[in-house]
């Protein structure tokens, strides 16, 4: 939660909740965001950090995933503050192939709908779940929300260079 958010909850003043974290030793919301994306950033096999866009806030390898990524002004048309839509996509598909538990993983198709234009400022999580994982392919759902409203869906297929496995990732009993 953000301080301001928890002012309202508290009924406090934001210096209040902000000499309570401080005390605490809880970071702001930013840095508190940046450590966890840090931490997942170790397990993602398929892509180095600066070719990750958002902040891949959670992640469990070849099941599911959820990043963060802000609305800039460098996002958006100058006259609309309408964010460009290869932003959105480009979060959305770099979460589906960092999922994969693999140093190999490619987007080889996708399926997408933008359902409504994200304004500049706007946060959209991402959260991806991997469908399947079969040999040399995974398909991997994404959806993209702004304070809990869907903006965008997204169905990857991702090529990678593993052997075969069953649903959900688990290693097949016939797999060698």
């Amino acid at each position: 939660m953000t301080d301001e958010e928890l002012t309202q909850r508290f009924g406090v003043s934001i210096q209040t909740i902000r000499l309570d974290r401080m005390e605490l030793g809880i970071p702001e919301l930013r840095e508190r965001i940046k450590q966890m994306a840090e931490q997942s950033y170790d397990q993602v096999r398929s892509l180095q950090l600066d070719e990750v866009i958002g902040d891949i806030i959670d992640l469990q390898l070849d099941k599911s995933g959820i990043s963060l990524f802000e609305i800039r002004e460098e996002h958006v048309f100058a006259r609309t503050k309408i964010a460009r839509g290869h932003h959105i996509f480009a979060q959305a598909n770099s979460l589906a192939v960092g999922v994969i538990n693999d140093a190999i993983a490619l987007t080889a198709s996708a399926e997408i709908r933008f359902v409504r234009p994200v304004m500049l400022g706007e946060k959209c999580v991402a959260k991806g779940y991997v469908r399947s994982v079969t040999r040399g392919t995974a398909k991997v759902d994404v959806t993209t929300t702004v304070n809990n409203e869907i903006v965008f869906e997204g169905s990857f297929v991702i090529f990678h260079s593993k052997k075969e496995r069953g649903e959900g990732g688990a290693p097949d009993a016939n797999s060698d």
